[in-house]
This record gives C-alpha cells, structure tokens and sequence, in this order.
C-alpha cells in the first residue's frame, strides 16, 4: 500500500503482516520519495538494499527474524524513528549509531542483546530508547546522550546504574533487574526517588544484606517451628494451639545478613491475602511434613509440593526455594524418611522440566504454524517464561528436635543466601541516612513518641523527625518508600485514602487482616461476648444471621466486621478505631485495604426503605438522610468462601451453540485465587451482577454474560460465554468481551510466570475444532466497538468443514490463519 505524504510527494508504504522473506522489489526501484516503511510482522531474516531508501525517516522492523542488526542501517542519514524490537539479535556493530545524527526513536526491546555499542551516546539526538528484555549487564555506553529522555530497561541483568545517566530523563523503568546500585526498591519510586538516593549517597554509604525470608507450606507443615528455631537458635516447640493465624513478622541477624521472616499460615483460608505479601527477591523455604508425606499417593505430592511450586513460579518466577523436610522424628525410620526425600526429588525435577518442555512444545507450535509473524507476541511470552529461572535447591533435611540440626539449618540458609548465584543483589549499597531514618523511627517507638501499635499519621511522622533532623521532607519520603518496600514499614501511598497512614510496625496490620481473614472466623463470631453485642444494639438472633450469610453466601456484614477488628484492636492499645473499621460515613482502613487487594466485594444487605429520604431531582446532587442507611458498603462478599453455583445458573440458563464463545488458557495453570480476583475486578463495571464458586454472571441491558473456570484434560482455561440475538447484540457482546479480557490481562501482569492462549471453539455439535486467536492484545487494549466490523457473508470453516459467519467467531481486527 503507497500513501501521499505532503506536497513533496514523500510515501508511506505498509507490508506489515505479508509473510516477506526478503524486501519487495517496488520499494528498492522506486525510492526516492518513500519516507516511511512498515515491514513488521514478517519472516525477513535480513533487509539486503534497505540502504537504498535515502529518504526514509521512520522503519519499523518489528516481529521480524532477525539474527544480526542490518548494518546498512547506517546510510539511512535522516532516519528519525526505528523499531527493531522482538527481533533475535544479539549484537550491534560499532560505527552504526554515530552516522544516525537524526535518530531520535530507537525500539530495541525483546531481543538477545547482552550489550551495547560503545559509541551510541554519539547518536545525539536520541531522545526515546527501549532495550527492555534483553541480557545487558550496564549501561555505561548510555552516559553523555544530551537529549535522552525516556529510558525503558526492563528486564534484564543489571546491576549497577550510573548517576549521570538519569541527568535529563523524565521517564525511566527498570523492575525486573537484580539492582544494588541503587536499589530496585528505590527505583520503584520513579527518578525524584533515584536523583534523591544519589545525592544522598555522596554524604555516606554502606554496603547492607537484607534478605525477604518467606516461610510457606501446608497448615501443620512445621513452619513456625523453623521460624522460631533459627531465631532462638535452639528447638522451639510450637502446639497446635499456638500455630499462626495469617501472617506473622519478624527479624534475626545472622552472618552479616539482616532475615525479615514472614511466616505465612498454612490453612486454605489465608491464601487469598497471600498475594499481597508475596514479593520477588525473595527466599522461599517451603517446608513440607515428611511424617504425611505418602510417596504413593499423587494428590500428596500435589498438596505438600506441587501446589506451593507453581504458585511460587506464578508469582515470583525468579525465586530460589529451599524445601525442608520437617517433623522426620515422627517418621519410621531411616530408609522412610531416604525413600521420600528421593521421591520429593525426583518428582520434583520432573515438575520442572516437564514445564520447560511444555513451552517449548507451545512455541514450536506456533513456529510451524502457516504464518509465525501472527503470533509474535504469544512466542515472546513462551520465550520469557522459558528464561526465567526458578532454582529449587535440594531437599534439606530438619529434625527440629535437635539443636546441631537447627544449627545445620542456619548455616546451610546464610550459605544460599549469600551466594551470588542465587542472590546477586543481597548487597545493597545505601546511603547512611537510610539506617539512620529507620533506627531513629524505632527509637521514637521506644520513647512512645509514636503509638505502640505502630500506626502514625505521616504529617505527624515527617513533623517529629525533620524537627530533630536536618533533613528534606521529599528525601524522608523517598526513605520511606524504599522501607516499604522491603518489608520493615507498610505505606500505602498510591491508595488516597490511606497515603497518610503509616504503619511502622507492619504486623499491626497484618493483626487488622487476620482479625477476619482466618479459618475459625465462626468461632470468632460465635465467642463474641453478648455485652458487646448489647453495646452495638446487636441480638443474639443478629450474631446467628451473619454466620449464617457467611455459611452460606460468603458474605460478612460490616457490623460483623467492626466488631471482631474493635477485639483485636483493643489487645493493640490502638486509638482512632472508628478510623480503623470506619463508621457509618466512611469506610476504615481495613475495608480500604480489602477491597483494594481485591480480597472481597462490597455488597448490599438488603435494608428496609427509608421514608424519611429526601425526593430525587435529576438537576440536583442527591443526599441520604441517613448514611448508614445508604451505605453501599455494609457487607463484604468473599468469592472464593462460595460453595455453590446455584444462584448464577439460573440466571444463565442453559449454555446455547449461538453463544459467543471464548476460551482464555493459562499456561501452565491457573493461580489460585485469580477467577476470584477477576470477578471483584469486574462487579464494578456491571452493577448488576449474580456471583458463584466458579462462575459469574454479568448484566448490561439485555446482554447476559457468564465467566467460568474449567478443567479438561489438564488444560485450565476461563471462558467467557455471551448471549446473543441480533447484530446489536453480538456488537455490546464483543465489547464486553473485550472489557473483561482487558480485566484479565490486566491481572496477570502480577503473575510473570503465566502465560496465555485464546481460542474461539467451534460453534457445531460435538466438533473439538477451534480457532486460535491471532496476537490480541492491541484489539483488547483499543477503544473500539469491539465488533466484527466484516460482513455477514464473510465465513470462517474449521478443520472440520463447518462454517460460522466471522463475527460469530473474532471480533474487529483479528483473523485465523487456519482452524486447529
């Protein structure tokens, strides 16, 4: 395709997408007025006389196969913009960058490149450079480019930064790095927070081990034992009694190295807050009860191993995981507990290996497929979950009964986490000041200059410190920040109602958590005692209705709520409680915290009507008479504590062939909890809405949609069924289609380790054929209509021969090759 570009005549020709193995001969014999090439998603392995183009200012070398970055590249004098992303290259000649004096976009990002040219700062207009998702180890070569602006380093393996790099920037991204210099918890905070570190850094420094230390397994699986052992450096008995309920905080120091343990309970309960707390760079030890351990029996493997495994590659892909085999006093013997640990090895590697294989048969697949450059993006995520590296080390071997084998377990743990290998950014470098702000934040608790529960405003934080420091409050917040970061305070800033809370004792928080989220919560509510409910003009009959709704419906009244957190608090000491649990005008800060972790849903306990409200005026802002009569927040839905579909089922109906019909695959797995999170992502957007175990069921006009967890095969996938009758329909339906996937992409994003495929199943009778979504996330992420937009005589037949219009099928903007 040629465009008119101007009076001087200058083209636009677009080839994207054309299966080219080679440049097209129009474009090399007839040059001279082409400005701009679009050859992305092809099969060019090289652009042999792209040098020909003399006037080109914008190439995109996009989704291409490119081995070797052309060097003809270089005679390309008035090139302004490149993009040579998702690409295979792994090097870059010198001499390239220097003769691009006009080149002021450069797209690198998804290639192999373990370094740059040396002389690209020579390419002085540069204003824009993504070399995210490579192999670079600096960026050295980067410093004295005067225009650079905007710098997108994302994963890849660097360690230190130079401050003069970040002189001009005014956008720079690097998570993903294993950085100590500075910190990947002070790039978090954005440039102010760099720039203010390495001012900081000039007055002092020192090198510090931190390590994020999480203790997971199954309830009973002897984590706390472990805990508590390596603090106390002797055996610590724990009853059964005494085990943890949510999470439990705290901090030991051995060799040189600064453990923040965070001991996660077991019970099934608490997995839906995990997501909160689990961290990347961190040290997993995962212990598992070898004493229940039935070699035997898959499901034990899958319980005790498998299931912590893949929810750990889910989420923190890059972790280092210690199992340790616990409570091998209670074992048989010798040759018992030698038979499990070889099996819980062995099975192990399997695990691991079979998942490698399975991505790299996935991206086989696409690769033999008609046209690869479709699906570009679906085989750079199968590429990036094959780099990542999960280390689960041996199975070690801990009898908590003896001191020499709890002195064995901290040695061998100060042994893993100092290895490089392993950690390579355990040393940190940092400014004096940084230990000197936390030192001082725990001396002013000591003092009871700050409550003993740990929470405090932040204004009144920054008043007492600054007062008795010379200090500048942007420097104290970026301080701050990176202590939240790592673990030692809790600071929720990008929540506005919460931005000026700070919790200097994290595990004041974490009480807020488990004064609710445990697994004896109706015992809770059942021991409440009647002078308290008296006190809340509560009955009896009233404490029986809220475990009834939570039984049934999953559903906790706010009331409820205050009350069990009013208990929890009262053992803290903590004042300000309505600001905690909120009162009938405004929520606390734990229904702020739940509901932004989307742990649950807020919901409506049906309430008599309110006669005494004032009459509505469409001119005129309504307002409740009584707030807490109108208060849409006075119960909170927990999705995953359902034990039943019925209620969404017969909204639904019965599934129809007419129904659009999508299938969302997640490789390798569906993560716990994650339909759960998506459905309280998604209720907001559908107010009306009917909520199940698995399943929900969205209304908007007289379109019904439902989303479903299912299992076949071992494939796990959601799928997303719309009910359609006319060609309005089928457009509403493919926008909420797109809405919810929006949800779901946007969700996995907190899970690195996950990747996904779509698929459209064929629509006849009993047919196993489907048709695989071309690349989809530009359509998802569009503003568009979100329909077909092609004509109701264009079809789509499957491997089978059965044939459906295509909007039944895709929506706007994507197409199938072939029907698997």
């Amino acid at each position: 395709m040629s465009l008119s570009n101007g009076p001087n005549q200058q083209t636009t020709r677009d080839f994207a997408g054309r299966k080219l193995k080679t440049l097209p001969k129009s474009i090399l014999d007839n040059n001279e007025n082409i400005s701009k090439v679009d050859l992305q998603q092809n099969r060019l392995k090289q652009v042999s006389g792209i040098s020909k183009l003399v006037n080109l200012t914008d190439l995109n070398l996009s989704r291409n196969e490119l081995l070797d970055f052309p060097e003809e590249i270089r005679q390309l004098h008035h090139l302004k913009k490149l993009y040579i992303n998702q690409n295979n290259i792994k090097c870059i000649p010198d001499n390239v960058f220097p003769s691009l004096q006009q080149l002021q976009f450069l797209k690198l990002s998804t290639n192999r490149l373990t370094e740059l040219p040396s002389d690209i700062n020579q390419c002085l207009s540069l204003s824009y450079l993504n070399v995210s998702n490579n192999y670079l180890k600096d960026l050295q070569a980067l410093v004295g480019l005067p225009n650079l602006h905007d710098l997108y380093v994302e994963k890849n393996r660097l360690t230190d930064l130079p401050e003069e790099l970040f002189v001009n920037l005014t956008m720079f991204k690097a998570t993903g790095n294993p950085l100590r210099k500075p910190p990947g918890e002070v790039c978090v905070g954005g440039l102010k927070d760099i720039r203010s570190y390495f001012t900081m850094l000039r007055d002092s420094s020192s090198t510090v081990k931190t390590i994020k230390t999480m203790f997971l397994g199954s309830s009973m699986a002897g984590k706390s034992t472990l805990c508590r052992s390596f603090q106390q450096c002797c055996p610590v008995k724990v009853d059964e009694a005494d085990r943890t309920v949510g999470i439990e905080i705290t901090e030991v120091e051995r060799g040189g190295v600064r453990f923040l343990f965070w001991d996660f309970a077991g019970q099934e309960e608490y997995y839906i807050t995990h997501h909160v707390f689990i961290t990347p760079q961190a040290f997993v030890i995962l212990a598992i009860d070898l004493s229940s351990y039935d070699s035997t029996d898959p499901q034990s493997f899958k319980d005790h191993v498998s299931f912590w495994i893949s929810n750990i590659q889910l989420r923190v892909p890059d972790s280092v995981v210690l199992p340790v085999g616990t409570h091998i006093d209670q074992c048989q013997d010798q040759m018992d507990i030698d038979r499990k640990k070889k099996d819980i090895d062995s099975k192990l590697q399997n695990m691991l290996s079979d998942r490698i294989e399975a991505l790299e048969l996935r991206k086989e697949e696409l690769q033999e497929s008609d046209d690869p450059s479709l699906f570009s993006d679906q085989m750079d995520d199968l590429s990036r979950l094959t780099d990542y590296n999960l280390k689960v080390l041996d199975l070690l071997l801990v009898d908590c009964t003896k001191p020499e084998n709890i002195q064995m377990f901290q040695d061998h743990t100060l042994k893993q986490v100092t290895n490089k290998d392993n950690f390579p950014s355990i040393e940190r470098i940092l400014p004096g000041i940084y230990q000197e702000v936390e030192e001082h934040i725990q001396d002013l608790l000591r003092k009871d200059d700050i409550p003993q529960h740990g929470r405090v405003n932040l204004s009144d934080l920054l008043e007492i410190y600054i007062s008795q420091k010379d200090l500048d409050p942007q420097n104290f917040k970026c301080i701050l920040r990176y202590l939240h970061q790592i673990g030692v305070i809790v600071w929720y800033e990008e929540i506005p109602s919460l931005k000026e809370d700070v919790f200097v004792k994290p595990s004041v928080l974490i009480a807020l958590f488990k004064a609710i989220i445990r697994h004896d919560l109706v015992k809770q509510i059942r021991e409440i005692p009647m002078q308290q409910l008296r006190r809340n003009k509560i009955l009896n009959k009233d404490r029986e209705t809220w475990v009834s709704d939570y039984e049934e419906k999953a559903t906790l009244h706010n009331v409820a709520i205050s009350i069990l957190v009013r208990k929890e608090l009262e053992t803290l000491d903590v004042a300000d409680v309505d600001l905690v649990v909120g009162d009938g005008n405004r929520p606390g800060i734990l229904l702020c915290l739940l509901q932004h972790f989307e742990v649950c849903l807020p919901t409506k306990i049906t309430s008599p009507l309110n006669p005494e409200a004032p009459e509505f005026h469409p001119s005129r802002t309504w307002v409740a008479s009584k707030p807490c009569v109108y208060d849409p927040d006075n119960a909170c839905m927990f999705p995953s504590y359902l034990k039943n579909n019925h209620t969404v089922l017969k909204i639904w109906g019965e599934d129809k062939l007419s129904d659009l019909n999508v299938h969302i695959y997640f490789t390798p797995e569906i993560p716990y909890g994650f339909l759960h999170r998506l459905i309280i992502k998604t209720c907001p957007l559908y107010p009306c809405h009917w909520v199940g175990k698995d399943h929900c069921c969205f209304r908007s006009g007289n379109n019904l949609t439902l989303i479903k967890a299912k299992t076949v095969n071992e494939d796990q996938y959601i799928e997303i069924r719309c009910k359609e009758e006319n060609d309005i329909d089928i457009k509403k339906s493919w926008q909420m289609i797109r809405e919810i996937m929006f949800k779901i992409d946007q969700l996995a994003q907190e899970w690195p380790g996950l990747c996904q495929l779509v698929h459209s199943p064929c629509k006849e009778r009993g047919c196993s054929a489907y048709f695989q979504w071309r690349d989809w996330k530009d359509w998802m992420k569009s503003s568009g209509s979100g329909n077909s937009g092609s004509t109701q005589e264009e079809k789509m037949t499957c491997r089978n021969g059965h044939t459906r219009r295509t909007e039944l099928i895709y929506p706007r903007g994507l197409f199938n090759s072939d029907s698997t």
